[in-house]
């Protein structure tokens, strides 16, 4: 089980410099100091230091994710998403808020939550000239495994997968879909109890997204495992086809959340087959929904 308690987080940046005003620049006949471009028109080419800006990436996203259930957080690009997913994969903290897995704060006691979660990132990271399998293998020894234990992990997800015909073939030169499916098995390998992925079908044909689709369902049945999956996306059609339960998120805010059924009753949309995209519009942004 996967909670995220209100959690927030800001950054601080610096857009690029820009030129001084020719008012405060020295004349064109000042001698140039020590070091400077002569190449430049006098002065007034000098740069200032552009001041700091404060980034809101999340500002208030709330999940609960249950064993068993493929969840879905739902947002356009830019809307917190995988900064939220970063922190549940403890690569920074919340400014405020809480994330637990299975019970585990992240913030204090983030190897032992790790160990209980198979995270499959926006990035793959394959190393190219290992096969699937010692991909697989590899990061099974991270995870403490023997050898022959995660081989045998790794047969089982090839077949679970439908990967066999690339298992004993370099990383180097895969497909989308093969690179997505041995990342995935590499991040399941240890049967972790909660699965995260963030947009995990980016880049993917029809078939490799169909696959990905069955796998998932299998995983979170009682016959699978019963697993806890949060599922992150901006495609409607993966929502309305996977997730079981939908978060979604604006502007770094969690806005809504339900069934699809649920939601699209939210929006005044209820039994409009077809109508989840106008549904998340105007949740999302509090506008009318258009239909395309």
């Amino acid at each position: 089980m996967i909670e995220i308690n209100n959690v927030s987080k800001s950054f601080t940046t610096r857009s690029g410099g820009s030129l001084l005003s020719q008012r405060r620049a020295a004349p064109e006949s000042a001698t140039p100091p020590r070091g400077a471009w002569r190449g430049a028109t006098g002065l007034g080419a000098m740069f200032s230091r552009a001041p700091k800006q404060i980034i809101h990436a999340v500002q208030g996203v709330t999940l609960n994710a249950p064993s068993g259930r493929i969840t879905g957080l739902l947002g356009a690009n830019g809307a917190g998403k995988t900064t939220t997913l970063r922190m549940l994969g403890g690569l920074f903290q919340p400014d405020t808020g809480s994330i637990t897995v299975d019970g585990i704060p992240v913030a204090t006691h983030a190897r032992e939550a790790l160990a209980q979660m198979g995270i499959l990132g926006d990035a793959h990271g394959l190393y190219p000239r290992l096969s699937a399998r010692e991909n697989i293998i590899y990061f099974g020894r991270l995870q403490g495994m023997e050898a022959d234990a995660a081989n045998a992990r790794a047969e089982h997800l090839a077949e679970l997968l439908d990967m066999g015909s690339i298992l004993d073939r370099r990383a180097e030169g895969f497909s989308q879909g093969e690179r997505m499916k041995t990342a995935l098995a590499r991040a399941l390998v240890h049967d972790p109890a909660n699965i995260v992925l963030d947009e995990p079908t980016n880049g993917l044909d029809v078939l490799a997204t169909r696959s990905l689709r069955a796998a998932l369902r299998h995983l979170c049945s009682a016959e699978g495992g019963s697993k806890c999956i949060v599922f992150s996306t901006h495609i409607m059609q993966e929502v309305e086809l996977l997730c079981e339960h939908v978060v979604i998120v604006a502007q770094g805010r969690s806005v809504a959340e339900g069934t699809v059924e649920e939601l699209l009753e939210m929006a005044g949309m209820a039994g409009q087959t077809g109508r989840f995209e106008d549904a998340f519009v105007k949740l999302a942004f509090n506008t009318e929904g258009v239909a395309a």
